[in-house]
């Protein structure tokens, strides 16, 4: 059972990804940041939830869809919100942008814009960690889409074989960039949790609109990824859905934007988790307005320190490049 103060911090947390992403929007389509923007409203019970089972020294390891899961790792949102501006306070001097937010600090290796392109990174991080002597887990999130490549199989397929503590997070809102997984044509198997069987991982199937399902079941997948003995890795599907479009200049011509909309109305993931706190008595709706309140106030602030924070001195073009 949480405490008051942990689901308030849960809570708090969906609310900051929600909001950070509306801000991010709206400075995108005014121009005030440029390139693309992928968001994550809809999905943030997810990372919360995921996250929730963390600790500080765990890796995580994010999609092109980052924003969610990095501020779930803890990350603070004046330096990301700055990096989405280019600016040199950004957790990346401003050389990342949205794509490739990162925060080492916190076990957040980095957002990557290559479909795909975490699976590796993530196994090599639980590699690592077992040089080090430490009880680190790495948690590598993908989509439905990037279950197809062929990195996430090798990996899988490493990550089993050495009995490495990861944990493949499946965020499977059913269309990979602009194709409808739900048909059939992309891959023959609808049910992805399956592909676990065939490295001998522990599986769970949950409700990714369900902060409470996600964490429950990220938590018997971490305890068993830090402690277990043979196969520590482990798949988590959270079925969800993406409620804005690839990013956000996608007009979405293969569905319909007001009915993806409806369905975020219908099940969104901060609503029920407000649901079931209100229907068991263990928050009030005060609890939720002080913390709405509290996050407009922690995004205006990040907005003003990137708005005027300096861009990075063009003598720092080569900085942090590896002959």
């Amino acid at each position: 059972m949480f405490s008051k103060e942990e689901l308030l911090r849960h809570y708090e947390t969906m609310v900051k990804i929600r909001k950070f992403e509306l801000e991010a929007q709206r400075a995108r389509d005014s121009e005030e940041i440029l390139g693309n923007v992928h968001l994550y409203v809809g999905e943030e019970a997810v990372a919360t939830g995921v996250c929730a089972c963390l600790k500080k020294t765990d890796y995580i390891e994010s999609t092109h869809r980052g924003h969610g899961h990095t501020i779930a790792k803890g990350a603070d949102l004046k330096p990301m919100m700055a990096e989405l501006y280019g600016k040199v306070t950004g957790c990346c001097r401003g050389k990342g942008g949205s794509q490739h937010v990162a925060d080492f600090s916190i076990g957040m290796l980095g957002a990557n814009g290559i479909v795909g392109g975490g699976f590796g990174l993530a196994v090599g991080a639980a590699l690592a960690a077992r040089f080090q002597g430490s009880d680190a887990v790495a948690v590598v999130f993908f989509g439905d889409g990037a279950s197809n490549r062929g990195t996430f199989h090798e990996s899988a397929n490493m990550a089993a074989a050495w009995h490495l503590p990861v944990i493949f997070v499946c965020e499977n809102n059913g269309i990979a960039c602009s194709t409808d997984h739900a048909t059939g044509g992309q891959q023959a198997v609808l049910d992805l949790s399956k592909r676990a069987v065939g490295y001998d991982m522990a599986s769970y199937v949950v409700n990714g609109n369900d902060f409470f399902a996600v964490q429950a079941a990220m938590e018997r997948l971490v305890k068993r990824a830090r402690n277990g003995e043979g196969n520590r890795c482990g798949f988590l599907e959270c079925q969800t859905h993406r409620a804005l479009g690839h990013n956000v200049k996608d007009a979405q011509p293969y569905r319909d934007p007001q009915a993806a909309i409806a369905r975020l109305h219908a099940d969104d993931p901060i609503q029920n988790y407000e649901r079931r706190c209100l229907a068991e008595g263990w928050l009030e709706q005060s609890d939720f307005d002080a913390v709405q309140a509290r996050v407009d106030d922690m995004v205006e602030e990040a907005r003003r320190f990137a708005v005027e924070s300096p861009y990075p001195d063009p003598s720092e073009l080569y900085t942090d490049i590896y002959d």
